[in-house]
């Protein structure tokens, strides 16, 4: 496993990065705590999570997967070897202060999520996606005090358009603030929105991408078929979750992006999630990829990904996006979607 700089920062952090929203949904406690010795195992240093997992989002269960990793990194010890980055902004209470990016959320949120997680700083703290009702300024200030205290080393941002980062990067130096260096977008061979704008900013600007979304969902594992409805309990199934995932993904032409996709990987013998995985990873601007499980044994093909070398042919025939963008629906977000 190699780690890489996380932008013009001095952290380095694993190129895998163990995505945990099944944690305590999709899967129990103890069947976590496994995923993340397996992951570890294969050289995995890099936690991400949010204080509204696990999913689908609820206030009932917010916060569960938190505490999840936080028992393990107990158990385990050794918190410094790790790089753990969650996030806020989503509902987590029935209060009408209980989410967004105001003063108040976000400091209450990482006090809570630090008792949760069981340390005393995080290392990478992000909004999870833009608030409209919150100025951008007030939302940095806030970020900056909890960086100033220790309680934060870092901060990003996830799901923000090039605009958004570009004007939440001019505030943080006009003020003096501590900006971020690092954002979590969507992005694999299906959807490639970003390679238009979001990229070139954060080449440009020396930020650190951490995409999510590297196997669209398990679709690019190839089990599933257009012609049966997605089994229950998988990621296409859970509430809120699945809806979105249904629009972003169970669409004909990306089926048909699959099916050419798995040919090409039997003619070179190659698993379809590795070379999904492998794909982003080789990408000059994406610093890590998350990927996520809900059983140990699914980490093996992804982990796979770090050591495959793509031949010359590959990037050729992947070059251009193999569907057109998703539609609109699809594109609004309720969290980052590991897998």
């Amino acid at each position: 496993m190699n780690h890489r700089r996380l932008g013009r920062t001095g952290l380095k952090v694993s190129e895998i990065c163990l995505g945990t929203m099944t944690f305590a949904g999709q899967c129990d406690e103890a069947t976590s705590h496994a995923i993340l010795d397996r992951a570890t195992e294969g050289g995995v240093t890099f936690l991400d999570t949010a204080n509204s997992y696990p999913i689908p989002p609820d206030t009932a269960t917010a916060g569960r997967t938190e505490q999840v990793i936080g028992h393990w990194l107990e158990r385990r010890g050794g918190r410094d070897r790790f790089v753990v980055a969650t996030k806020c902004r989503l509902k987590v209470g029935e209060g009408p202060n209980d989410q967004g990016l105001s003063r108040r959320h976000v400091l209450a949120a990482c006090e809570a999520s630090l008792r949760r997680l069981r340390t005393d700083y995080i290392d990478l703290y992000q909004a999870h996606m833009p608030d409209p009702d919150t100025p951008i300024d007030e939302t940095l200030r806030a970020f900056d005090d909890l960086v100033r205290s220790g309680k934060v080393r870092y901060i990003g941002c996830s799901n923000y358009s090039g605009w958004q980062l570009a004007l939440a990067l001019g505030i943080s130096e006009r003020l003096g603030l501590a900006r971020y260096d690092c954002v979590q977008p969507r992005y694999n061979v299906l959807y490639r929105e970003i390679e238009n704008e979001l990229l070139p900013l954060c080449r440009d600007q020396g930020i650190g991408v951490i995409v999510y979304n590297p196997l669209a969902g398990g679709l690019l594992s190839g089990k599933y078929r257009p012609d049966e409805p997605p089994r229950a309990g998988t990621r296409f199934t859970l509430g809120v979750s699945g809806e979105l995932y249904r629009e972003r993904y169970w669409q004909s032409a990306q089926f048909e992006a699959v099916e050419t996709l798995s040919g090409f990987c039997k003619e070179r013998g190659l698993s379809l999630a590795t070379l999904s995985v492998a794909w982003v990873l080789s990408r000059p601007d994406v610093t890590s990829a998350i990927v996520g499980a809900s059983r140990p044994e699914q980490l093996t093909e992804t982990l796979a990904a770090v050591d495959l070398k793509l031949d010359e042919e590959t990037p050729r025939r992947l070059r251009r996006p193999l569907v057109e963008p998703a539609p609109a629906a699809a594109r609004t977000m309720i969290g980052n979607q590991n897998g």
